[in-house]
């Protein structure tokens, strides 16, 4: 299941984090992320192969680092888009020299708020 990024209690572990940051694919998905994206139109920008891309994303939502929303369309065929879920990335030590992070969000807009909620009403449809 897909963290919520915006979720405070949904953190990722440091090591998440780094190793979805550590893998080629993934930095070239977020550097070509610079507007709401299709895997569709994200597989042709970064020149991933599809069914690579769809793990890639995966890894990306599931450490928090990319959000998913749902693209309404008059045809009914609704699309997902994928968007930058992050501002910026501190990684630190704790008490116990252990690694530790904090990600910064951006700010949500109340079209974005409904956008998330119409998401979350059409998985439990």
């Amino acid at each position: 299941m897909v963290r919520d990024p915006f979720a405070s209690e949904s953190t990722p572990s440091a090591e998440e984090i780094c190793s979805a940051l550590d893998d080629p694919d993934c930095r070239e998905i977020i550097r070509n992320l610079e507007e709401p994206m299709t895997a569709s139109e994200l597989s042709n920008r970064c020149e991933i192969p599809q069914s690579t891309l769809y793990r890639k994303l995966e890894v990306l939502t599931e450490a928090t680092l990319l959000e998913e929303s749902t693209e309404i369309r008059q045809d009914g065929h609704h699309a997902s888009k994928y968007s930058i879920a992050f501002d910026e990335i501190t990684l630190g030590l704790d008490e116990e020299r252990s690694l530790t992070v904090q990600i910064e969000r951006p700010a949500r807009t109340a079209d974005e708020r409904l956008a998330e909620l119409w998401s979350e009403v059409r998985k439990e449809t």
